[in-house]
């Protein structure tokens, strides 16, 4: 029991660090969340905390940030991506590529509906300008969940082993 507990502390603290980094300047859409939301999915038991973990990183720091309708599709896009995420127990590549995927077409379809004409061509128009912007999010996606991932296990190889 004793070992859950510093595990869950070790899992936590990575999670912290990582969200301050949200904080601190970044490149547009380099961001801890993907990998947040893949590596919670992964490591904690309860699916309910997996779930609100990304969610409540998100609102906490778009307190600061700023909120604005968009978050509602964000908010989902991440839900989506943990739910993805609780079919792997590991780091997986394709995982990381699919939850930038789903993060850049939940995210986009928010911005269209609510900043574009709602036609063909507005749409055409809105996913055009976000391509420069995937770049970054998968970048910022594979560096945390990679970092996550890697460092709770060289933690947990090193410091939480069993006596």
């Amino acid at each position: 029991m004793k070992k859950m507990k510093k595990e869950t502390t070790v899992v936590l603290s990575l999670i912290v660090l990582a969200v301050a980094s949200r904080l601190l300047p970044h490149p547009p859409n380099f961001a801890p969340i993907t990998g947040i939301a893949l590596f919670g999915a992964a490591h904690f038991k309860q699916k309910w905390f997996a779930f609100l973990l990304p969610l409540f990183c998100l609102f906490i720091t778009d307190l600061v940030l700023g909120l604005s309708w968009i978050n509602l599709f964000v908010y989902g896009a991440f839900a989506l991506i943990t739910r993805m995420g609780m079919k792997r127990k590991s780091l997986h590549f394709p995982s990381v590529l699919a939850g930038s995927l789903l993060f850049f077409i939940v995210s986009n379809l928010g911005v269209w509906l609510l900043h574009y004409p709602l036609t063909v061509e507005g749409l055409a128009t809105c996913f055009t300008l976000a391509i420069p912007f995937f770049g970054n999010t998968l970048a910022g996606d594979l560096f945390y969940t990679v970092v996550l991932f890697y460092t709770f296990s060289t933690v947990k190889k090193t410091y939480l082993k069993t006596a």
